[in-house]
């Protein structure tokens, strides 16, 4: 049984470029129904992807552009979208325009055995890897295998409180994520906060009286929230001029996990681009069935259970 991935995780490999190499390889790929990926080079005034095969010529007709297209379930955006981006597909067959061989390829074919044989059989709590590939202010949508999408809700992202999915992740972004849930039909969501470890293994990073980076995500009246870590942040008295976004040193005055408290003094807080940081992940495989936050010692409980 095939593997399938999150399309662009392929492309480079050794065995997709030679396949590429050579019209001859292409047909090996052919006759052995190889899953290849290519990038797009253009989407033609039919909706037909154009895709570079190196070696020869691909395209992929509208209806073999994606599940649903043909169904009229999926608009052609999700077509347009794909132009200057790798895409999964199966070789169908070649034939020859004004006297040129061309590869026409189905990427439907891949997603509806991806569909079948992996997707189908998720269950909540399994632990798969996903690539972010479209960010709006209330999650992300991830491909989750052959350019198949799930949704990630923003706050599923992390346990600290973010304004904009975008300050965790970017376009492209290679992740892992849990299956939070499955709908009736199928559907997908995401969640993630589960693999960045909990309260008490992101507290074990930290020792009082250390001063560390943090970013200002909340400002209160009774005090300034700082984030450490995607899953920890610490309070800190209220202080002028002080807003959220900006990046801060800190002060680590005291750990209390009984109360999942930490307590900062702010020593700097200015403005600055830095890059988002990878996310450091506690779990990225295998299933999980229930995962509790809280410290044993915390008489509140956060869990997720799935």
């Amino acid at each position: 049984m095939r593997t399938f991935k999150p399309e662009g995780q392929i492309i480079t490999t050794e065995e997709n470029k030679r396949y590429l190499s050579s019209p001859f390889a292409l047909r090996d790929a052919f006759y052995g129904e190889a899953v290849l990926e290519g990038r797009v080079i253009r989407c033609d005034s039919e909706h037909n992807l154009h895709v570079d095969l190196g070696s020869m010529r691909g395209i992929i007709p509208r209806t073999e552009g994606a599940i649903g297209i043909e169904e009229g379930t999926v608009r052609d955006i999700a077509l347009i979208s794909r132009v200057n981006k790798p895409v999964a597909f199966i070789i169908s067959g070649f034939r020859t325009e004004n006297g040129e061989n061309v590869a026409i390829l189905s990427r439907r074919r891949v997603q509806a055995e991806c569909m079948r044989d992996y997707i189908s059989r998720l269950k909540s709590g399994d632990v798969i890897p996903a690539t972010v590939t479209h960010i709006e202010g209330f999650g992300v949508f991830c491909d989750i295998g052959a350019g198949i999408s799930a949704l990630m809700p923003i706050d599923s992202i992390s346990v600290s409180r973010i304004p904009h999915p975008s300050a965790r992740f970017a376009a492209g972004q290679n992740i892992f994520a849990v299956v939070k849930s499955i709908d009736e039909s199928g559907r997908i969501t995401l969640s993630h906060k589960e693999l960045l470890g909990t309260w008490e293994e992101n507290a074990a990073m930290f020792s009082i009286g250390e001063t560390v980076p943090g970013i200002v995500r909340s400002v209160e009246k009774y005090g300034i929230f700082v984030e450490l870590s995607p899953n920890l942040a610490g309070l800190a008295e209220f202080s002028e001029g002080v807003e959220a976004g900006s990046h801060a040193g800190v002060y680590i005055k005291s750990i209390i996990p009984s109360k999942m408290k930490i307590k900062l003094i702010i020593v700097d807080c200015f403005d600055a681009d830095y890059p988002v940081a990878a996310p450091k992940y506690f779990i990225n495989s295998g299933h999980i069935d229930t995962w509790t936050y809280s410290p044993a010692e915390s008489p509140k409980i956060i869990e997720s259970s799935f």
